[in-house]
């Protein structure tokens, strides 16, 4: 299946989602600056986004595609809200989105969802650790960041829990 690759700088929210690692940011479609697209996706080189959808049908109980695209805008805008995981801002990334929903009406002041997968890019897209407590690890061919402790035994700032 073809992708659409979109590439941008932009604030970016890393949280966890089952055994996923998701990233949500949004996009303006003109010059308001609205943020009205929400792009939600797989931080994972052998994904294609579509866990998504299933964990929204699986553990949402949503069926029908807007419902579906509601839930997991509900699941990124939580995370960004009570800052569960990382907020990376100016954070350089490439999208592979493979769906583009667009809702009925608006939605977390969304119109347009788009789900795929993501790198992340930098500005320090390097391996090792981030002063945001976040970590990139190649694992099975894919690459996953994760919250690693501080050197005072906690979490580095971008960590929860």
């Amino acid at each position: 299946m073809s992708h659409t690759e979109l590439t941008a700088t932009s604030r970016v929210t890393v949280f966890p989602l089952e055994s996923l690692t998701v990233a949500y940011t949004t996009q303006s479609s003109d010059r308001r600056g609205l943020g009205n697209i929400g792009l939600v996706a797989v931080i994972d080189e052998q994904s294609e986004g579509e866990e998504l959808w299933r964990l929204a049908r699986d553990l949402g109980g949503r069926t029908l595609g807007e419902d579906q695209a509601r839930w997991i805008l509900t699941q990124a805008g939580r995370a960004r809200m009570v800052n569960t995981y990382a907020n990376l801002t100016d954070e350089t990334w490439t999208a592979y989105v493979r769906r583009r929903f667009e809702l009925d009406a608006l939605f977390a002041n969304h119109d347009v969802l788009l789900t795929g997968r993501i790198a992340l890019l930098g500005p320090e897209a390097g391996s090792g650790s981030r002063e945001d407590g976040l970590e990139r690890k190649a694992m099975t061919g894919a690459v996953r960041w994760t919250c690693v402790r501080s050197g005072g035994g906690g979490r580095g700032p971008g960590c929860r829990g």
